[in-house]
């Protein structure tokens, strides 16, 4: 066999090579808005764990019942904690999130930094080591006007002295500044799918020093840029990842807060390609 056959035939077994790709939503959302790109992930043979976090999507119960962001983010750091040991690194899932999503992966990143090989982080919330992850939050929050969310709910809830607030999509931010670039029937789906979600503005987890440069800045992480973002802009995005030196940066043009939907095909190919490098 000559040295081009050889290359070629270790490029293909690459190529080949099976993964574990584990989907992380984000608020107001569910594993149901994977589906499109679970369904290409699997059909290339890749083994993928879509998750509901704690009551979102099909999982029972309340916002205003999930105590904590602990708990809420306890169905992603189970799934991890499942994972066998493995020095070779085969058994190291590939971990995506979307949206506030990005916060429980940052927390999966600091408690199990050895089960994840990449942490992909689509448009998402992407915390600073050093900084509570609330600091994201609020950096993200600044500048917004009282009408920004139109037709969103806020809700205050829980201990008048300590309070917490829950939110929940409108109809017309859905369509203006989330879905804009998205098929008309995903949109449909949202609106009979998102799920009132906790803010955990005042959490422990949230405000305390939980992320560390030698956990949670240590994972190999990508920032997947939606550069037609109308609720989390582009330059918002990669602000966040400024805070994270040695974040790769991937972009994709055309694609809304949901690149799930607008750009299933390509976000689902850059998936691949990331876990292939």
């Amino acid at each position: 066999m000559s040295s081009s056959e050889t290359r070629e035939s270790g490029s293909n077994k690459h190529q080949q090579r099976r993964h574990h790709f584990i989907l992380v939503h984000g608020v107001c959302h569910g594993a149901w808005c994977w589906y499109k790109v679970a369904t290409a992930l699997s059909s290339a043979g890749h083994r993928v764990t879509a998750l509901d976090m704690a009551a979102c999507g099909a999982r029972a119960g309340r916002a205003d019942e999930v105590p904590s962001f602990e708990r809420y983010t306890a169905p992603l750091l189970d799934a991890l904690a499942a994972l066998p040991a493995d020095p070779d690194g085969e058994e190291k899932a590939v971990v995506v999130a979307h949206s506030f999503g990005g916060q429980s992966l940052a927390l999966a990143m600091e408690r199990y930094p050895e089960k994840i090989a990449v942490a992909v982080f689509v448009t998402a919330t992407m915390p600073a080591a050093g900084k509570p992850m609330s600091f994201a939050f609020k950096q993200l929050s600044q500048g917004k006007e009282a009408d920004f969310f139109m037709d969103c709910t806020i809700r205050t809830i829980g201990d008048p002295l300590n309070p917490d607030k829950t939110f929940l999509f409108g109809p017309e931010y859905l369509a203006r500044r989330v879905y804009q670039l998205s098929p008309p029937e995903d949109l449909a789906l949202a609106m009979s799918m998102v799920r009132p979600s906790r803010r955990f503005l005042n959490d422990a987890t949230m405000n305390g020093d939980v992320l560390t440069t030698g956990r949670y800045g240590t994972v190999r992480s990508v920032y997947i840029v939606a550069e037609d973002d109308e609720w989390k802009p582009a330059e918002i995005q990669r602000l966040m990842v400024s805070w994270n030196p040695g974040t790769d940066v991937r972009a994709l043009q055309g694609a809304d807060h949901m690149p799930m939907f607008s750009k299933a095909r390509e976000l689902s190919e850059l998936l691949m390609e990331i876990a292939n490098n």
